[in-house]
């Protein structure tokens, strides 16, 4: 366990406004004070590459009512970013916009030939564009344009050296582009784009000229709040201020009902909702129809107006969900179960697994998990028609799609396509490469990392005073968030007695302890945890409140707990 170190010149540079509790917690981050404020007017500007190209196409579309199709991808990032772009041209005034969202069982990812076959068969459209995906979609793109159909890719995934013909990208991430955030998600790249047409237009009188009402665009935040949470991108100043302001409105309910709805089922308030409320209870149940079936439910949830219609599709987004746990659960213990008939121990650089019965939506949530345990990255396939189709997650010293650009160079025969971003990738591969795949894999990682096996080592704010274990402080955390990937929730440490133990929900633990050398008794909750024998220990845990029946009270979220 390492302890965060404050930087003194930084914690003596705050102002006066700021708590003395939080600015160590900044401090500790190398956080300037500048970067702080959560303000609309500090967003970054759209200086994107080809944007000005995507806004000529964009306008021609507009004032042609050409057909416009977004085709998204089968995340809730995706799923956001096609309802932010659906909902962003309606209110411009396009008649003609309609979605298509790929079924990963039948069409693959992103703009694939086939999802461009199905379009032209079913949509028939005169411009597509593309959210969350097409950075890798050559095939897909070149079928479009020898098919007369205009192609816009906005994505935020990692281009390889050479780009697919489209019209316009807008990709933070091309090669040359000054925009200063790397790290949108795909409903963010989504968002930038049709702010940018929405200042376009005012430029061009187009609203006046056509007795149109300029759209707030604001009116999306809820959604573009969602999709950062869930991508789990990095939370610089910039994705800070989305999901910020996109929080707050969903707090005062002011948007879509889907996203009330599927609080609602979820059972959280939208009046006290934080970041991590998106991404455990809102998010999953999106992604578990693009894991099963096909998001567009989810999407319809999203786009309707009607809170009848969204708690409809919400119910069946929770369907989805429990089949998705029930699978899950399956799937883990398996492959737990070969990971143990391996004997893989803690000096292993990689784990590559595979087994024909495994459900290729839910390989990803496997490989995150065994990713955690064991700390290094971890490739998990399953059967996809005559392939195989993996996910993998990597840890924060291995850039699991520039290992994979260097592995497809080296074994060029090896994998027949993938993609993805620094901790997460997709790829395929034959059935009979898969043992030379797990070798080659292994073998890039430790060289990579020098034959050296990246410590693991969980990174506190250090020990709290009795005194600071108080509700305002925890208060002050929460309203100082939102915390996420690079913007680390904190974590505190201490010695402390159990007073009490008990299980609740058959497998997480309850209980009541105090530090060893004051009387003042808290209550604490660790998740998957058995008691614990000794009545001491040290115990590594954040502050939060627990609501209940209308009282609030200090609870601290137990990470760690090992006996003394």
């Amino acid at each position: 366990m390492l302890t965060r170190i404050i930087d003194q010149n930084l914690f003596d540079s705050y102002s006066d406004d700021i708590h003395t509790f939080l600015k160590k917690i900044y401090a500790a981050r190398g956080i300037n004070e500048s970067h702080l404020s959560l303000n609309l007017v500090h967003l970054l500007k759209p200086n994107f590459l080809q944007l000005d190209v995507a806004l000529i196409l964009l306008e021609q579309a507009l004032l042609n009512q050409k057909r416009i199709l977004i085709v998204g991808d089968f995340d809730c990032d995706g799923a956001t970013a096609s309802v932010v772009a659906v909902k962003s041209l309606r209110m411009m005034g396009v008649k003609f916009v309609d979605f298509l969202v790929p079924n990963r069982f039948e069409h693959g990812y992103g703009l694939s030939e086939e999802i461009v076959k199905l379009a032209i068969q079913e949509k028939q459209p005169d411009l597509i564009i593309t959210v969350d995906n097409g950075i890798s979609s050559f095939d897909g793109v070149k079928l479009a344009k020898s098919s007369s159909i205009q192609v816009i890719i906005t994505d935020h995934h990692l281009p390889s050296k050479t780009l697919p013909q489209a019209d316009a990208i807008i990709n933070p991430n091309l090669k040359g582009c000054e925009f200063l955030s790397k790290n949108l998600a795909g409903v963010g790249v989504c968002f930038y784009l049709f702010s940018a047409f929405k200042t376009h237009l005012i430029k061009c009188d187009y609203f006046i000229n056509h007795k149109i009402t300029p759209p707030d665009l604001r009116n999306v935040l809820d959604l573009v709040a969602l999709g950062t949470v869930a991508d789990v991108v990095k939370l610089d100043q910039n994705n800070r201020i989305l999901i910020d302001q996109g929080i707050k409105r969903i707090q005062q309910k002011k948007c879509v009902p889907g996203i009330l709805a599927l609080l609602e089922i979820s059972n959280r308030p939208s009046a006290t909702l934080c970041a991590s409320d998106l991404g455990f209870s809102v998010a999953p149940r999106l992604n578990a129809a693009g894991r099963l079936s096909d998001i567009s439910r989810g999407i319809k949830c999203l786009l309707t107006e009607n809170m009848n219609d969204a708690r409809r599709y919400a119910q069946e987004l929770e369907v989805f969900n429990q089949k998705r746990k029930q699978k899950q659960t399956r799937m883990q213990d398996e492959a737990q179960a070969i990971v143990d008939a391996q004997e893989v121990t803690e000096d292993k650089f990689a784990i590559s697994l595979f087994d024909a019965s495994w459900h290729e939506g839910i390989v990803g949530i496997v490989a995150g998990k065994l990713k955690e345990d064991y700390h290094c990255p971890v490739a998990v396939f399953s059967q996809s028609g005559n392939d195989l189709k993996g996910s993998i997650r990597s840890i924060p010293s291995v850039h699991i799609k520039d290992l994979l650009d260097l592995l497809d160079r080296q074994n060029p025969d090896l994998i027949l396509k993938f993609g993805g971003h620094a901790m997460a990738a997709g790829l395929s591969i034959k059935p009979e490469n898969f043992t030379g795949f797990k070798q080659a894999f292994a073998n890039a990682i430790q060289t990579h990392l020098g034959n050296q096996i990246p410590k693991v080592e969980l990174l506190t704010d250090g020990e709290l005073e009795a005194f600071e274990l108080s509700l305002d402080n925890a208060q002050l955390l929460i309203d100082a968030g939102p915390w996420g990937q690079g913007f680390d929730e904190p974590i505190f440490y201490g010695e402390f007695e159990l007073v009490e133990q008990k299980v609740v929900g058959e497998k997480h633990l309850k209980c009541r302890l105090k530090f060893t050398n004051n009387n003042t008794v808290y209550d604490g909750i660790a998740f998957f945890q058995a008691p614990i024998k000794n009545t001491k220990a040290q115990i590594t845990y954040k502050l939060s409140i627990n609501e209940w029946r209308g009282s609030t009270s200090l609870q601290l979220m137990i990470e760690q707990i090992h006996n003394i």
